[in-house]
């Protein structure tokens, strides 16, 4: 099991390394095409468009054979082979873990440092499992996705190999059973998304948002590495399991600390406020891009680590109370936020805010599974989502809502596909989302209305399974003050206040969701088309990807039913219907009006602050990035005129000591002839004098 584990982890990082150093000689020795862009005033039809319309092939276009797709493709061969292999590996292991639920681990080394040993080490147990189906599933459908997606790119063979090591990089923070091990994978998504977001770095806005996310998320980077020190220095390990086992050990303080240290560069990655600007800009990459980091790698790591370390969070309450008022904070704000764009990759970027937000809440109050369980329903209908729009934007030209509409009869695929989506993003039964967000709901009700008080653990995880990959309780941790104690186990309690804050902030979410996404889909399909040129369906590759992921996106609520915690429970999920209902006819009823108007016009002069995120970038240009810059030109200032100047100015001092110094060794014989009769008269006078 450890060695598939490991496998799923290098294919493709293999893929990444053949892709970089190899990939467009394999085109020429499969006799593929070059890799060139379109000429100016024309396009480029790929053998999937063709196919589709023959008519695709006209006067002014690049014949398929030149286009970068199909088995001659090499990077493309490169990308999504081991990305096929790797899902099927990870299937197994998935289906293996169903069937005997208990924790597999194993060390390949281990690396003596003379203090705390790191261990090249990787734990499969329900979580990872899970996890990692899901990474491999979206990573496969957006190679497969890119290969029609970015025909026209003459850099796809970089593209697609940097996917191959993001997705390598986020399966080794899954499966690692080592911290530091944990963060190595960590760092490199961070630098992956940095080459991604900015693939299309000739486009000044393009490299400024690839270096904000870059920035933004070292920023929490800088605590997450912090925290990981504090824990593993303190238990004398860095072994996952066994640092859980020890937590008893470590003062109280000592894990508080840590834990919020550890949310630093959880707020970074999963895009939670205060460090939620990099995502909404980092849309600037190509949209399979968008997808991949939304549904299944960067922004899921935040949560994923927060669920595999969740112990340490039960032993510090005070840090779950931190998380579920940066949730609270979160959700709400960036769901107000996607009401008011008019971007639509930028709507689903304000939503996945929120949702990670949600999934953030659900740790906050306990309910781990509830959470993972809409982290995975969110990566399904967010990967849909994303791609889906893709396909909008691949044949309209334009991300823009005023740039679509009317696209249902033009696309009906797409438009079935992002129907799914947008169902289980508002949370519409039966759908996916409606499950795993109401099983959330019902644990933030369960703590409201229990004094802040967690649900006590079963004995079973309905995500993670038995044993050390992530109990939902550990035995050994130490109470806190505030916990109440059960006959057998210490549970932990979030004050009051902050559970009730939560649970009616997941409610306003519910309705501000249901608002934004109906805002959105009329906005796209219905009405007059209101672009240029005449859309028709994306190309097949593309479109049939989308409908693949739409099944699960569709159907995957209803393997939770085998879990008491996960299954619908009558009170919150009569509420959370009513809810959605209330917010989809409020936007339905606007539209209806005029459907050829933004339904957004109903906010007046509300909706520039929120179409501008509450002006938090402005709050921090004017509180940071000026302040630095200013501080910066000021120290360059400091340097040019005083460290310079002293540095110039002592070698023109030199220069002229040496001018005076050298006159006396110039050659002339009257020069020297004087220096001598000089000498003799001071030492005659000395003699005199002194003498």
């Amino acid at each position: 099991m450890i060695v598939l584990a490991a496998l799923i982890v290098l294919l493709p990082f293999a893929a990444a390394v053949a892709g970089l150093l190899a990939g467009p000689r394999v085109t020429r020795l499969l006799g593929g095409a070059p890799a060139t862009a379109a000429p100016e005033g024309h396009t480029v039809v790929t053998d999937a468009e063709a196919g589709a319309d023959p008519d695709a092939v006209q006067e002014g276009a690049t014949p398929p054979a030149a286009a970068r797709f199909g088995l001659r493709n090499g990077p493309a061969l490169l990308a999504c082979v081991p990305a096929g292999a790797a899902f099927v590996l990870a299937a197994i292991v998935g289906l293996t873990l169903w069937r005997s639920p208990h924790p597999r681990s194993g060390a390949l080394t281990v690396v003596d440092t003379g203090a705390v040993p790191i261990r090249v080490a990787f734990q499969v147990d329900g979580l990872a499992a899970l996890l990692g189906v899901l990474v491999c599933a979206v990573a496969l459908a957006v190679q497969l996705y890119s290969v029609a997606y970015m025909a026209k790119d003459p850099r796809y063979s970089s593209y697609a190999a940097f996917v191959s090591l993001f997705t390598a990089a986020m399966l080794l923070v899954v499966f690692s059973r080592d911290l530091l091990l944990l963060y190595v994978g960590w760092e490199i998504m961070g630098v992956c998304s940095y080459f991604l977001i900015g693939h299309h770095w000739e486009d000044r806005a393009n490299s400024r948002a690839a270096v904000k996310a870059f920035l933004v998320t070292r920023l929490g980077d800088v605590g997450f590495l912090i925290g990981i020190l504090v824990l593993g220095v303190g238990a004398s390990t860095f072994d996952i399991p066994t640092l859980l086992r020890r937590l008893d050990v470590l003062p109280h303080g000592t894990l508080v600390a840590a834990a919020l240290l550890l949310l630093a560069g959880v707020a970074g990655k999963s895009a939670q406020f205060p460090l939620h600007t990099w995502l909404p800009d980092a849309m600037a990459g190509p949209t399979p891009i968008s997808a991949l980091i939304h549904a299944a790698t960067m922004v899921a790591a935040g949560i994923y680590v927060v669920a595999r370390l969740y112990p340490l969070y039960l032993a510090a309450p005070a840090a779950l109370a931190v998380l579920g008022v940066l949730a609270v904070v979160s959700m709400v704000g960036a769901a107000l936020a996607a009401l008011a764009q008019d971007d639509l990759k930028r709507v689903l970027a304000y939503s996945t805010i929120s949702q990670l937000a949600v999934m953030a809440a659900g740790l906050a109050v306990g309910a781990k599974s509830a959470a993972i369980f809409h982290l995975v329903a969110h990566g399904a209908f967010k990967a849909v989502l994303f791609l889906a729009a893709g396909c909008v934007i691949f044949v309209t030209g334009t991300n823009l809502l005023a740039g679509h509409g009317g696209l249902r009869t033009r696309m009906p695929l797409t438009f079935a596909a992002m129907t799914v989506g947008f169902a289980a993003l508002a949370g519409v039964p039966p759908v996916s989302g409606w499950f795993s967000k109401d099983a959330v709901i019902e644990g933030a009700q369960h703590a409201a209305t229990h004094g802040g008080h967690l649900p006590a653990p079963g004995p079973h995880d309905a995500i993670s399974g038995l044993g050390e990959g992530g109990a939902a309780l550990s035995p050994h941790v130490k109470p806190g003050p505030i916990t109440i104690v059960s006959e057998t186990w210490t549970i932990p309690a979030i004050p009051t206040g902050i559970a009730w804050l939560i649970y009616l902030a997941l409610l306003l979410t519910v309705a501000l969701t249901a608002a934004y996404a109906m805002r959105a889909w009329l906005l796209t399909f219905f009405g007059d088309y209101r672009g240029t040129g005449e859309p028709r369906e994306a190309p097949r590759v593309m479109s049939w990807t989308i409908a693949a992921l739409a099944v699960p996106a569709a159907i995957l609520g209803f393997f939770g039913l085998g879990a008491d915690e996960l299954r619908p429970h009558p009170v919150s999920a009569l509420l959370g219907v009513a809810l959605l209902a209330a917010g989809a006819a409020a936007t339905y009823l606007v539209w209806k009006r005029d459907p050829a108007a933004d339904p957004a016009r109903v906010l007046g002069r509300v909706r520039p602050v929120l179409a501008r995120a509450f002006l938090v970038d402005e709050l921090y240009a004017a509180a940071v990035v000026r302040p630095v810059r200013r501080l910066a030109h000021g120290v360059a200032v400091v340097d040019r005129q005083d460290v310079d100047g002293a540095v110039t100015g002592t070698a023109r001092l030199t220069r002229r000591l040496a001018d005076v110094v050298r006159r006396p060794g110039g050659g002339d014989p009257q020069s020297y002839l004087t220096g001598v009769l000089a000498g003799v008269v001071v030492i005659v006078a000395v003699v005199v004098v002194f003498l």
